[in-house]
């Protein structure tokens, strides 16, 4: 099931988030991205929209990211596997299926950014 909060933000702009596209982009063919969201949730309709569209603007494959929709109880698919506690949660996993890193709702940046900073930090 496709979660509406990922669809893009047509009003996003690439240009002013220039590094942590491009550091996306470079590691569009390693990574998979595992999102756990509810389109009920409010913190999911403020963050997520920008986070699609930093995906699409980087050109990650789409078979390079798994949307999972949860409940109001914050119940579904992988939940209790993956140690979903707050939504949105973003997964980064490489092809071997070790985590990389984990966006978590309160981080303070957007998660495009978070995660671009964590993953040229890890993987670098």
């Amino acid at each position: 099931m496709s979660l509406e909060t990922m669809r893009p933000n047509p009003t996003w702009d690439a240009a002013s988030y220039e590094d942590a596209v491009d550091t996306l982009a470079a590691r569009g063919d390693e990574l998979v991205y595992k999102i756990w969201a509810g389109d009920w949730c409010k913190d999911c309709r403020a963050l997520l929209p920008d986070f699609g569209a930093a995906l699409e603007a980087a050109d990650v494959p789409d078979d390079r990211i798994q949307e999972f929709s949860l409940d109001q109880d914050k119940q579904g698919p992988g939940v209790e596997e993956y140690d979903i506690e707050y939504i949105p949660t973003i997964v980064v996993e490489n092809d071997e299926g070790e985590e990389v890193t984990r966006f978590v709702e309160e981080e303070d940046v957007p998660p495009a950014v978070w995660l671009a900073g964590e993953i040229q930090g890890e993987l670098a």
